[in-house]
């Protein structure tokens, strides 16, 4: 009967029609390459194959063949130069992101590594208090509270003689100003180039109080910015000093359970160098701070618990701190008079001396066990990577390297 749809030979002709009995999942063409297994070749059996061969069964399609009706998926572009070059653009790109990211961040990562720090240093104290059947709380509790307390004793031994000296100066400015006009260097210099003239004309315009008004402004920002990083530390301090324990736990989780055991004992004893190492500094500059008030005391220099709040908090800065309070002093001591100024250079010196080879060995002894040319390299490393706070890591992270090659890199060595 001849075909009623004129359309109809035109479809089957470019889609033929399947076979009796055949539904489209069965009537998938094989891959190139993928045995026959249509019905017209199963009897084709070749030795071994077939029912005289050796296994006595026929090949039957591959399991996964029914699952893949696009055939199945070539070998990977391994060897392609356009893919080696995309995964390695690719991961150039991601690094410089990453590192773009982390100087970003490093104002924040700064403020957290020193958080960090001071909970660790701190950890001894809360430690040794909770020994004395004190519940942590309670212990956290006490030293961050002393530590605030020292942070406020600072600041009211500091600025109420900054504030006097500041509003001193001012009244007393039109003083030093006629003491330089009766100057005689000073007046001839002044009639030859019109100095103190072009000083007033600069004070009467309108130039002056721009940029004092700009510079209040860059110190009023500079000091907003230093309270809000103080604050921030004192809270992520108080944080960790908390969950410190956690925070340990949590970070050996990731490492192997095989080497688990190894890997905390030797990060216990990193963090109880680090410790051990800022409570001594601690207890250095606490006794830095006491001599020196007594000594400034008995010769009667003018604010003398700020000078020695002042040579405590320096002399927590490695190589350099305790020159530049000693330095900071003795001027104080030369402006009160020329033998008082040479007792504080002696004083200091003295000092120095007994800290260094006395003192600091001592404290030092059970907690930190590092070489002087470490603590040397250390310290001036980290204060060129992170200035002041660089170098009061550097010392610790030195003792932790040597625990580290100690411990790990030099038996390996021994044993290859």
């Amino acid at each position: 009967m001849p075909d009623d749809n004129p359309l109809g030979s035109g479809i089957t002709s470019v889609f033929p029609s399947l076979p009796s009995g055949a539904t489209p999942e069965t009537a998938v063409t094989p891959p190139p390459g993928a045995p026959d297994n249509s019905p017209d070749n199963a009897a084709d059996t070749g030795p071994g194959t077939g029912p005289g061969g050796a296994s006595g069964t026929r090949e039957t399609a591959a399991p996964g063949d029914r699952d893949m009706p696009f055939g199945r998926p070539g070998r990977p572009l391994r060897s392609n130069p356009f893919m080696f070059g995309l995964t390695g653009a690719l991961g150039v790109l991601t690094a410089w992101l990453l590192v773009q990211a982390i100087a970003s961040a490093g104002s924040a990562l700064v403020l957290i590594v020193v958080s960090l720090f001071l909970a660790i240093g701190l950890n001894p104290a809360v430690e040794a208090l909770q020994r004395r059947n004190l519940s942590r709380r309670v212990a956290i509790a006490i030293v961050f509270g002393s530590v605030i307390a020292f942070f406020v004793a600072f600041g009211l031994a500091i600025v109420p003689p900054l504030t006097e000296q500041t509003s001193g100066f001012v009244q007393h400015l039109p003083e030093y100003v006629q003491q330089l006009q009766n100057h005689p260097l000073i007046r001839s210099v002044d009639q030859r180039y019109q100095i103190l003239d072009k000083i007033q004309q600069y004070v009467t315009s309108g130039n002056l109080a721009t940029q004092m008004f700009g510079g209040l402004l860059g110190v009023a920002s500079v000091v907003i910015s230093a309270l809000f990083s103080a604050f921030t530390i004192l809270v992520l301090t108080l944080y960790f000093l908390g969950s410190l324990r956690s925070i340990k736990e949590t970070a050996y989780r990731f490492v192997p359970r095989s080497r688990r055991t190894r890997v905390s004992l030797l990060g216990d004893e990193i963090v109880n160098q680090i410790g051990g190492y800022v409570a001594g500094n601690l207890i250095i500059s606490l006794i830095a701070g006491v001599v020196t008030f007594l000594f400034l005391a008995v010769l009667k220099v003018p604010y003398a618990l700020a000078l020695a709040i002042f040579v405590a908090v320096t002399d927590l800065i490695p190589l350099v701190g305790a020159v530049l309070g000693a330095v900071v002093a003795s001027g104080v001591g030369f402006l009160t008079s020329f033998q008082v100024g040479v007792a504080c250079v002696v004083f200091f010196v003295v000092y120095q001396q007994v800290e260094n080879y006395v003192i600091s060995p001592r404290v030092f002894k059970s907690s930190v066990d590092v070489p002087p040319i470490a603590t040397i390299v250390g310290a001036l490393l980290g204060g060129a990577l992170l200035g002041i706070v660089g170098a009061l890591l550097g010392i610790p992270l030195a003792a932790a390297l040597m625990l580290l090659a100690k411990e790990v890199v030099l038996p390996r060595q021994e044993r290859l």
